[in-house]
């Protein structure tokens, strides 16, 4: 079992804990976790984009100018793509971009992504982060102690607290536990996560 130290949030270590084989050191799988972050990006694609072809545009019913004998190139309609106020060429329209993923393949890129934190010396386990009040200082404070600029802090629950004194940190995200995907524990540099935060994960993938 790997082990990885626990520490306070003024950046001492202050003991140890196990982490379970089954999630936290399992055999990378790149090609999964590959699959799954190009899903969960496509799936935040709105698809939303359009433009009108030379069919839908408005106008061009009648032929600019006789066929011959203008000096001028030929032309049918003044909405061709060619003219301005024409028609969009292969223009872009609404689509669905989702895609699916099997579940099985979403645990098996979710353990591998935590895999990779671990051995990557990554993962940073807290002993807790309760906040009595909003206070962006200590959290600020408390980054510094492990020198990082990019960091998900991850908690066993919803904590307005934490979420509130975070929010403003630039490179700093906030999410419980039953929130977290593989994009965003491979985008951030350091995860902190704490030891209740640790069980729940282990609870569900394990």
């Amino acid at each position: 079992m790997p082990k990885v130290g626990i520490f306070n949030k003024e950046g001492n270590q202050i003991g140890d804990i196990q982490l379970n084989d089954d999630v936290f050191a399992v055999e990378v799988n790149k090609f999964a976790m590959h699959q799954v972050v190009v899903a969960l990006l496509a799936n935040k694609r709105q698809g939303t984009q359009s433009a009108k072809t030379r069919a839908e545009v408005r106008g061009g019913g009648i032929k600019p100018w006789r066929q011959k004998g203008t000096g001028r190139a030929r032309q049918g309609s003044i909405r061709a793509p060619q003219w301005v106020k024409g028609g969009i060429v292969f223009a872009p329209k609404p689509r669905d971009y989702r895609m699916s993923v099997p579940k099985s393949m979403k645990r098996v890129a979710m353990k591998s992504a935590l895999t990779c934190k671990v051995q990557e010396n990554e993962l940073i386990v807290l002993d807790n982060l309760d906040f009595e009040e909003i206070n962006t200082k200590q959290v600020v404070s408390m980054l510094k102690s492990f020198v990082s600029k990019r960091t998900l802090i991850i908690t066993a629950e919803s904590d307005e607290n934490v979420f509130k004194s975070a929010r403003n940190i630039e490179g700093v995200t906030v999410m419980p536990s039953n929130n977290i995907n593989v994009y965003d524990l491979l985008k951030y540099g350091k995860i902190l996560i704490t030891k209740e935060a640790v069980l729940k994960i282990e609870e569900v993938y394990a």
